[in-house]
């Protein structure tokens, strides 16, 4: 028999095979074998480091569970420019609320609310009420480098422009009654179509849509830019260049596959920038890209990087270039991104309109996008709501399909809260874009919706818009 190997009782084997004392020195020596009175050792050191942390740990939620009681609500989260807003939409409920106590108790007082004596007084007071507070609190934190202009162009919004009337949708609760679920007011009204009663697909949020587009018709009527501000505020870039730089970005929109909603974010954008911010030509197309990169970042999944953008314009801007502008445009909407389009509109309306269809019309529906997006590159448009564009969209649309019936109905008249006569103006001039009467050189529109995916709505013409579809019934 060989020599028997001994191993010390206080190593470890090492990989199965028994360690010798030279080779267990070595190891020690190195740190790579570690000895049973040494694993002693360091586990009662790491339990003192556990018992030590966790008392630690103990006192750090304390103080943090009483820092938190001690914190003011919203005091210190609240961006500081946002400060004054979050007062005045305080004060703004506040007062709210008092008035509707003094409407409930019938007390006179010198408020406009109170002093209502009788029931259609006090109905008016409680919209003017309800209108105030609404406006105050879709304002927000507004950009304020325009100054006097910008308070002369609200007073004109104020009268030029009245808050929608409230849809009467799928109601949830009733005053002084019990919750009832998924009932509608609109089924009652005769001849009207409840395009929300499919409640079957959550997408759609038939229970609340009413609501929210009622907020989006609000909303759309603040941050509006000026319609003549070429005249107001440019000097160097025109109508003419505006619609160059809409037309390649429509380019652009289809090169990335972009969806439409980041293209029509992108010219509210520029458009909302130019109206408050002197622009050289040579920097507008710098405007441009830089729109679109916030528009992605705010609608796209997967966003174009920066230098993808800088590369498409041949590399005629640098990006930190374009980090500039963004920064600019960011500081100038104050960050509030996002504000309500003809395409955002567009998309309850065609819901409507089909709604009298057995089956849906898709070359109806392709051609209202159309003419919507017909409108982004003419200046002039600027002058019309993105609801009024969306509408008159479907009104023409329909009327191009079929001349057999007229185009609008009570259901269309209910969800756009538009009357036929509403939609005069924008239909006729939205007509003579489709037929393209000023003759544009512009045509990448033109030439998007000529392809087979879109089933060429772009060589649809319509017959002249008659007087009599304009007329109260």
């Amino acid at each position: 028999m060989g020599k028997e190997k001994v191993v010390s009782g206080n190593t470890i084997p090492l990989n199965g095979r028994p360690v010798t004392r030279a080779l267990a020195s070595a190891l020690r020596a190195s740190s790579k074998l570690i000895t049973s009175s040494e694993v002693a050792a360091t586990t009662q050191i790491n339990q003192g480091r556990v018992l030590r942390s966790k008392s630690k740990r103990t006192a750090l939620d304390e103080n943090k569970a009483n820092a938190l009681k001690k914190r003011a609500v919203l005091k210190d989260i609240t961006n500081v420019s946002c400060e004054n807003s979050y007062r005045s939409c305080f004060n703004a409920a506040k007062i709210q609320v008092e008035n509707i106590k003094q409407i409930k108790k019938g007390k006179a007082s010198s408020s406009k609310v109170a002093s209502a004596s009788t029931t259609s007084e006090v109905t008016d007071a409680k919209v003017e009420v309800l209108s105030n507070s609404v406006g105050v609190s879709l304002s927000g934190c507004t950009s304020t480098s325009l100054g006097t202009d910008e308070a002369s162009y609200s007073s004109i919004e104020k009268r030029s422009s009245t808050l929608p009337p409230r849809p009467l949708g799928r109601s949830t609760y009733t005053v002084g009654k019990s919750f009832i679920g998924g009932s509608s007011t609109v089924a009652s009204i005769p001849k009207l179509v409840d395009i929300d009663s499919d409640d079957k697909d959550p997408l759609l949020c038939t229970l609340y849509a009413p609501e929210i587009y009622y907020n989006l018709r609000v909303a759309e009527l603040k941050r509006r830019p000026f319609p003549d501000f070429m005249k107001r505020t440019q000097r160097d870039v025109t109508q003419t260049m505006r619609g160059i730089l809409v037309d390649w970005l429509v380019e652009v929109s289809e090169e990335y596959t972009l969806v439409p909603d980041t293209l029509y974010l992108t010219i509210y954008l520029i458009d909302w920038y130019l109206h408050g911010n002197y622009m050289e030509r040579q920097r507008l197309q710098l405007l441009g890209i830089t729109c679109m990169l916030i528009a992605s970042k705010y609608e796209e999944i997967l966003a174009p990087r920066i230098e993808e953008f800088c590369f498409i314009t041949d590399n005629t801007y640098t990006r930190d270039q374009v980090l500039e502008m963004e920064s600019q445009v960011l500081k100038h909407s104050s960050f509030q991104i996002y504000a309500p389009t003809s395409k955002t509109f567009l998309r309850r309306f065609l819901r409507a309109a089909q709604a009298s269809y057995v089956n849906p019309s898709r070359e109806m529906e392709l051609l209202a996008n159309y003419l919507t997006e017909l409108t982004l590159i003419d200046y002039q448009f600027l002058k019309f709501l993105p609801s009024v564009i969306a509408a008159s969209a479907v009104f023409l649309a329909k009327w191009t399909m079929n001349q057999s019936s007229h185009p609008w109905n009570p259901t269309l008249e209910h969800y756009t809260t538009y009357k036929a006569s509403d939609l005069k103006a924008s239909a006729h001039a939205l007509q003579d874009l489709q037929h393209n009467t000023k003759g544009c050189p512009l045509n990448s529109i033109r030439m998007k919706y000529r392809q087979e995916k879109f089933k060429c709505v772009a060589v649809f013409t319509s017959p002249k818009l008659p007087d009599m579809l304009f007329c109260e019934n």
